[in-house]
């Protein structure tokens, strides 16, 4: 029997009671900390308030298969055809320094270009870009923006408990799971720990050789879906640096990255997990991974990343510049839940925020030539 899938309903999401006033907190937040970055940071420059530390900037296509069933056809896949696109690779924590420090948590943020349609982001001229932002872990470990507040603020100070040794982790761990003391023990947040706990625990890699999620759902036209950005299997294969030691050197993740592109092209598969069943593969709950049981992950398009030299202090600097958010989308793929509704103004707002500090243009290109220059 096929499977029925769910379609999009609006009455998927909930609505948290105190979500405008939580959000604006977490904004106030953000923005206190780009600020303090500028000197506290470590480079002398405005740090994102996540993924921090860029491993690379890299030139890629995105190919739109053709002939796919009607169910996974939709939005942007209903029409094949070739984009060109930018990938920016990155540490997921708000620090910069040695790999060492900022854990195994890695990011591939995608920007397509010559999309049609208006994007979600009222205040942004249509420039033809369409955005994922995914994580190297198939959960997240916070649900809720009440939640999100004490779990920013310990992952801004994480360096200053685990400085303290086995001490300092603890009270690191109590406090996230008791909300710094607010939650009542019937409401401790242990899913939100458990899915931490994986995330944290995630064996470092070469950042070629992971797979990355959306962090929650996302429309998939008339569907609800996860989207993963996956290994090509065969490119996968030929990568020579596999396993990768954070405390053989200060950088390992990108110089692994710039020497696998050098020598060779890649390529990932972009799959869509389509929802067939709200109560096990919730859309407000991202601490619960999707069963492939229930729904496999489909091939919908091909992102490949030719043979080129990222190397140099310009790729840094070109990657810095820009702006990537899970918002810059068109309807038919808007984010879903309230942890990626909160995403869409916190990350504006933080993007304009350190634009400014850093005194660099925030304005949205229409190709990656515009940015790295005609391919080679």
């Amino acid at each position: 029997m096929a499977a029925q899938f769910v379609r999009y309903t609006p009455d998927v999401e909930d609505d948290a009671p105190d979500f405008d006033r939580d959000v604006q907190t977490v904004i106030e937040n953000t923005g206190k900390y780009i600020a303090e970055s500028v000197t506290a940071g470590g480079t002398g420059r405005a740090l994102r308030d996540a993924h921090a530390k860029g491993y690379g900037l890299v030139r890629g296509e995105v190919e739109i298969l053709a002939g796919l069933p009607p169910e996974y056809a939709q939005g942007i896949y209903a029409t094949p055809g070739t984009h060109d696109a930018l990938i920016r690779f990155s540490n997921g924590s708000p620090h910069a320094g040695a790999d060492a420090r900022l854990g195994a948590a890695t990011g591939l943020a995608l920007k397509m270009f010559d999309i049609p349609g208006p994007t979600l982001l009222e205040d942004e001229p249509d420039r033809g870009t369409f955005d994922y932002a995914n994580i190297n872990a198939p959960v997240f470990f916070c649900n809720t923006v009440e939640h999100y507040l004490f779990i920013q603020e310990l992952f801004l100070n994480a360096p200053a408990y685990f400085s303290k040794g086995r001490p300092g982790a603890h009270r690191f761990y109590t406090e996230f799971v008791t909300g710094k003391g607010t939650l009542d023990q019937d409401n401790w947040a242990w899913d939100e720990f458990l899915a931490f706990l994986r995330v944290a625990k995630t064996p470092p890699a070469n950042v070629l050789l992971s797979s990355y999620w959306t962090m929650g759902a996302v429309r998939h036209g008339d569907y609800i879906a996860k989207v993963r950005i996956t290994p090509d299997p065969s490119s996968a294969a030929a990568v020579v640096r596999r396993t990768l030691d954070p405390t053989s050197a200060a950088e390992v993740f990108r110089p692994a990255l710039e020497a696998e592109l050098q020598e060779r092209p890649y390529a990932f598969d972009i799959q869509v997990q389509l929802c067939t069943d709200l109560e096990r593969m919730p859309v407000e709950d991202t601490t619960v991974e999707w069963p492939e049981q229930l729904s496999p992950s489909v091939t919908v398009a091909k992102l490949r990343l030719p043979q080129q030299d990222i190397s140099g202090p310009e790729n840094l600097e070109k990657m810095d510049a820009l702006s990537f958010t899970p918002w810059r989308v068109t309807a038919e793929h808007a984010p879903l839940g309230n942890i990626m509704r909160a995403r869409k103004e916190v990350y504006r707002r933080s993007s304009i925020e350190r634009h400014k500090l850093n005194q660099q243009p925030r304005t949205e290109p229409r190709s990656a030539d515009e940015v790295l220059g005609p391919a080679q």
